[in-house]
């Protein structure tokens, strides 16, 4: 069974989220969440948060045990890039670019949990 969560229009450049993205791909679920708590790198709180709500969906809607969750796949695409502008010298301008991500964690888990 697949478990998909998703967040998007995260404002973390998707080069910087997919640093910390291949540091917890290989992990079981526990660890990287583990991994991420303690990781100092501003893009691991999205990406722990991403991982957290996928992990809360299959324990509610598909009462899968917590311990019984893998990690299938974890995606960072491009968002939105927001255009803005800097004054330099001689009347110019410079443009920056503020980039944005989409994450999307596909987790993957062994059927419901019997309720005996």
């Amino acid at each position: 069974m697949l478990i998909r969560a998703q967040s998007t229009n995260i404002r973390t450049s998707p080069r910087k989220l997919r640093l910390v993205a291949d540091l917890v791909r290989p992990l079981s679920l526990d660890e990287a969440l583990v991994t991420l708590k303690h990781i100092r790198k501003r893009a691991a709180l999205p990406l722990g948060k991403t991982l957290r709500q996928a992990q809360a969906n299959a324990v509610s809607n598909f009462n899968l045990p917590k311990d019984k969750l893998t990690i299938k796949t974890i995606e960072i695409n491009v968002g939105p890039v927001y255009k803005r502008g800097r004054a330099v010298s001689k009347g110019r301008g410079h443009s920056i670019k503020k980039r944005t991500s989409h994450i999307k964690v596909v987790l993957e888990g062994n059927g419901p949990k019997s309720k005996s």
